[in-house]
């Protein structure tokens, strides 16, 4: 669409090694989005579209440009970190993310189709910090995860990418991804540390607009 094709900044390049340049202008780009976009209700946990693999994005066009929108207006409002298209109700493997990493640097992106790459044994430090999701609301757990990640995927244009992350991005990568593919994060845990998270989110109370599950 128009906008898209005149924001020329918004579009993240690629550095030498193949791998997106997320860190420039983040505060301007995520601001672009998200004043274009509407903020949606979140689906929780129990929702079926959180609970199966999304559907392949094929058509990189205006509806997927408005989706992309919509999701960086959802994330702000929600004030979260990453956001799965299927957190506000859209059967696609689409992603965005406004995220810091251990060291304070912020990353802002999107990631279509992402594929998440199997490290290497000596790349598989890992980090049980605790996790929460914006499905699962008030609710916090510790979840050991590598603390590096690489996803592969594509732009919003289709055009393929690379983005790598450590620490608390590398969580965010891979938390997102694992949504796309029917997974929550409390899918990980064992079944008492599952059990106590969903009795603290039905004890809490969401600071944002949910689906209820009918």
């Amino acid at each position: 669409m128009a906008q898209q094709e005149t924001d020329e900044h918004e579009q993240i390049s690629a550095g030498d090694d193949g791998f997106v340049v997320d860190t420039e202008d983040c505060e301007e780009r995520e601001q672009a989005y998200r004043e274009r976009g509407t903020a949606r209700p979140i689906t929780v946990v129990g929702n079926p579209v959180l609970h199966k693999e999304c559907k392949d994005v094929t058509e990189f066009d205006d509806k997927l440009a408005a989706l992309i929108d919509d999701m960086f207006a959802s994330q702000r409002a929600a004030e979260g970190v990453g956001l799965a298209a299927n957190q506000i109700g859209v059967d696609l493997k689409v992603f965005v993310y406004d995220c810091p990493d251990d060291e304070g640097v912020r990353h802002t992106g999107v990631v279509v189709n992402p594929v998440l790459q199997e490290l290497a044994p000596e790349r598989r430090v890992l980090d049980d910090s605790n996790e929460g999701c914006l499905s699962v609301p008030t609710a916090y757990a510790a979840l050991a995860r590598p603390d590096f990640a690489e996803v592969h995927g594509q732009d919003a244009e289709g055009k393929p990418i690379k983005v790598r992350g450590t620490g608390y991005f590398a969580r965010c990568l891979q938390h997102e991804t694992d949504h796309l593919y029917g997974r929550l994060y409390i899918d990980r845990l064992s079944k008492r540390d599952r059990k106590d998270a969903l009795k603290q989110m039905a004890e809490g109370t969401p600071r944002y607009e949910t689906v209820p599950n009918d």
